[in-house]
């Protein structure tokens, strides 16, 4: 359920964002999301087209770019991707002393507006 929240905020900076450029209508948005993050893509998006409806993003399309997380084994260096489930040991030397980078990003990367200038004639 913490997808209500989160996409309330992303309607409210996608608002402002707006309302400071003039614009008036929100066409897309585009999100980074961590692998690790828990956010759920379709709760996102659904809680998005009930929280912008009668506002000027209804209709905007939501773009979803997932960021994947890193693992570098402290043990032998090594470094890859993963996802969950999360391994517990490394897969070149089996190693147990894992860092985890990234992966838990969720933002707002860019809002594509337009004015009534922008509608076709």
């Amino acid at each position: 359920m913490h997808e209500l929240s989160i996409t309330q905020s992303v309607l409210n900076i996608a608002l402002e964002a707006a309302r400071d450029a003039g614009a008036s209508r929100i066409m897309a948005i585009d999100l980074v999301v961590g692998d690790l993050s828990s956010i759920v893509d379709d709760s996102v998006q659904f809680y998005f087209d009930m929280l912008s409806r009668e506002t000027p993003a209804a209709g905007a399309i939501l773009r979803f770019r997932r960021q994947p997380a890193h693992a570098t084994c402290r043990d032998c260096g090594h470094g890859y991707v993963i996802s969950v489930p999360l391994a517990v040991s490394c897969p070149a030397c089996g190693g147990e002393h894992l860092s985890v980078t990234g992966g838990r990003e969720f933002r707002v990367e860019s809002i594509e507006v337009s004015d009534a200038s922008d509608s076709p004639s």
